[in-house]
């Protein structure tokens, strides 16, 4: 600020503090004002002269409906909704590991090879049940052309119908190995021409899309079928919050309440729903688990984070309300307000501030619905009292 500016500023807080009377009058002016039979001022008051009043903002104490907030705090959790193990099917060591922990896939992605017998008898079984299969039915088709020439026998048709049935099955069946097993469409191609060797390896694909957030394998391990966890996949773009309840807060969240959630490291806000309330009380913290879905735009929440939460409720109740700009804080940090106690004349009046909403403050005691109060200026008049 240059030297202009400062005389100016110095100017108008000269100006302000000649306007406003002290609340100890001075030993003449309380004389004076004894001897004329008028009222003795009341300490703690400030009188500001009329033509000052429409530099300050003077609101009443409003009643406002409010719905209730909650704060909270929870760890970060991986979304089991969307997280998933990528298991394989087959017995054998691990020939090839295509990803590591932290990698992006999508579904259907190869995550790693196994070497296993199970698959080259699945898929010599199919062969065979081909084989089969084809045998049969041109043994019902030569049937059907000796039957139109009087040179089989009906029942011989009928067994043919039936053996080439049974073969279908086997076909089927064999078929259905080598899905559960997870060999592809192009896979199961290959193994029907008869001349192609087998291929031992059997990839093992991923579920779902996602990134890696665990790899539980090694190259050369071997692994079992249906036991064996390969790598753990997790969608992050939603995360869940576990957050923690008391009893005296429980009434008051429903599921569906909005949450807004923040994280020191992190200059952003994030954003949930409550999905899910517990039906057990923690026995060592007495708190009820609610679990929380949130964004987590860029996977900057992490498994095990701390997060802190508020709980927009959709339960009600009706509060005192001031301008947040009309509360200060004296050297002690303790809220006050000024209250305008008579025409011109002001106090300074401590309270108990509660949560805020937009630019509006909660009072929990100090003041009552109607009082006005100084919603703009009371900080001229803080420095104008501190002169007096």
């Amino acid at each position: 600020m240059n030297h202009f500016g400062r005389l100016i500023l110095v100017t108008a807080l000269a100006w302000l503090l000649a306007s406003c009377r002290p609340a100890s009058e001075t030993k003449d002016e309380t004389k004076a004002a004894s001897n004329s039979g008028a009222a003795a001022p009341q300490p703690g008051l400030f009188t500001i002269a009329k033509d000052q009043l429409p530099h300050l903002r003077i609101t009443p104490v409003a009643t406002s409906n409010w719905s209730i907030t909650i704060h909270t705090t929870g760890t970060v959790d991986w979304d089991a909704d969307h997280t998933t193990q990528a298991i394989t099917q087959v017995n054998g060591p691990i020939t090839r590991i295509l990803v590591d922990t932290g990698a992006h896939v999508k579904q259907g992605d190869p995550l790693l090879y196994v070497s296993s017998p199970d698959v080259s008898n699945a898929i010599s079984t199919y062969r065979k049940a081909r084989n089969q299969e084809e045998l049969a039915q041109r043994t019902l088709s030569r049937t059907r052309e000796l039957l139109e020439h009087g040179a089989a026998a009906q029942k011989d048709l009928e067994a043919a119908e039936a053996d080439f049935n049974d073969t279908t099955t086997d076909v089927q069946n064999s078929l259905q190995a080598l899905k559960i097993f997870g060999v592809t469409k192009d896979e199961i191609d290959q193994a029907e021409h008869q001349n192609v060797a087998i291929r031992p390896e059997l990839a093992v694909y991923s579920p779902i899309s996602g990134i890696v957030v665990q790899k539980l394998v090694s190259p050369g391990q071997l692994i079992q079928a249906g036991q064996t966890t390969c790598f753990m996949i997790s969608d992050v773009s939603t995360v869940w919050v576990q957050g923690h309840i008391f009893d005296r807060d429980l009434p008051s969240v429903h599921i569906g309440d909005s949450v807004e959630e923040s994280n020191p490291a992190f200059t952003q806000k994030f954003h949930g729903v409550v999905s899910y309330i517990g039906s057990m009380v923690d026995a060592a913290t007495r708190t009820t688990p609610v679990r929380i879905v949130t964004q987590n735009p860029g996977g900057l929440l992490k498994k095990d984070s701390f997060i802190d939460a508020v709980i927009h409720t959709r339960t009600q109740h009706n509060v005192l309300t001031v301008p947040v700009s009309a509360v200060l804080h004296n050297e002690q940090n303790e809220p006050f307000v000024y209250v305008e106690v008579q025409p011109d004349k002001f106090a300074q009046r401590l309270i108990t501030a509660g949560a805020q909403q937009n630019d509006q403050q909660e009072i929990l005691s100090g003041l009552k619905a109607g009082e006005n109060v100084v919603a703009e200026g009371s900080v001229f008049l803080q420095f104008a009292s501190s002169y007096q």
